[in-house]
């Protein structure tokens, strides 16, 4: 079965870490373009993406990069993507489409699109996959499949553009949905920002409790703080940008939170067990729901495995009743 020609000639992707060399694997994975070349910031992340041959090119410049490109993605933090459009600009191929792959598009609207030309079609997205690890090493091409890829286009976007950057996303795997930036922003706080400062906050309030020491922190990390620890292993630069591109969104979230958190901890001090019943039932209903929908493992223990028990039985640690 011969596969489909490629959606887009060149791809140019600017920033090389987990999501841009994951689309770098996947889009030469399913034959979605014919040449991909990328820039990266660091000269030792320039020299490992092309020691992995991510691409077909490995650039200094990201005006080296998307010369000639009808597809250039932006993989880097909210906070540098209007400093790299206008960068680009002069060197943007005539009908080329533009487009990101940042967790906050509002701020991505604002400041990208006054500095693209009026010949390119702007189309920002948000593929809502990742891990906590970074770097071109950390990518790999099935990250995409079967998560979500969330287009906002601009006022007055053409629709072909948009449908072009769709096809591309699906190719690489993901289901594709449209929404407003505005709507995206408050969507995402709720359900990526909000729960990434729970985990950094969790994490840090573990840190500097005087009467728990560091090694039994580590050692006890059962799996509600294990599995907080990953989310706030995540690279600190990008969430930096993300809390402060989405404020507002997130403030919000973070107020209605708190007025949850009030409840709860009133109930506890009352000892109202329906309370917390009722509420907790809520929520693994929630929970529930997102495993049905095919966004995470059924298997118990998020899917971690485990190692198989010894042949032979463990020997006790101290003496029972039944040792006597």
């Amino acid at each position: 079965m011969t596969k489909p020609a490629p959606l887009f000639n060149r791809l140019a992707l600017i920033g090389v870490g987990l999501i841009g060399s994951s689309i770098a694997r996947a889009a030469r994975a399913q034959g979605a373009v014919r040449e991909i070349a990328a820039s990266a910031r660091s000269a030792a992340t320039r020299r490992r993406v092309a020691e992995l041959g991510l691409v077909d090119q490995v650039l200094e410049s990201n005006a080296a990069a998307v010369a000639g490109a009808d597809l250039i993605i932006v993989c880097a933090p909210v906070g540098v993507c209007g400093e790299i459009a206008k960068e680009i600009a002069p060197h943007l191929k005539s009908g080329a489409v533009v487009s990101d792959v940042g967790s906050v598009k509002g701020a991505i609207v604002r400041d990208m699109g006054p500095e693209l030309p009026a010949n390119v079609h702007f189309v920002p997205a948000h593929p809502v996959a990742g891990t906590e690890h970074s770097g071109p090493d950390a990518g790999f091409a099935e990250l995409f499949v079967g998560r979500w890829c969330i287009l906002t286009p601009p006022a007055g976007a053409d629709p072909a553009a948009v449908e072009r950057l769709a096809a591309f996303w699906r190719a690489l795997g993901a289901n594709v949905e449209s929404m407003p930036a505005v709507h995206h922003d408050l969507v995402l706080a709720i359900t990526s920002h909000l729960p990434h400062l729970i985990a950094y906050t969790i994490v840090g309030t573990a840190d500097e409790l005087g009467e728990v020491t560091r090694s039994e922190v580590l050692k006890f990390s059962a799996g509600g703080f294990r599995d907080f620890t990953r989310i706030a292993a995540s690279d600190p630069t990008m969430w930096r940008d993300v809390f402060l591109a989405n404020k507002d969104a997130v403030l919000e979230m973070l107020g209605t939170f708190n007025e949850d958190l009030a409840q709860l901890t009133r109930a506890i001090r009352r000892g109202d067990g329906d309370a917390l019943f009722d509420h907790f039932t809520r929520t693994r209903a929630i929970r529930r729901g997102i495993v049905d929908i095919g966004q995470d493992s059924p298997a118990p223990d998020f899917g971690r495995p485990h190692p198989d028990l010894p042949a032979e039985p463990l020997p006790r640690p101290y003496a029972t009743a039944d040792d006597k």
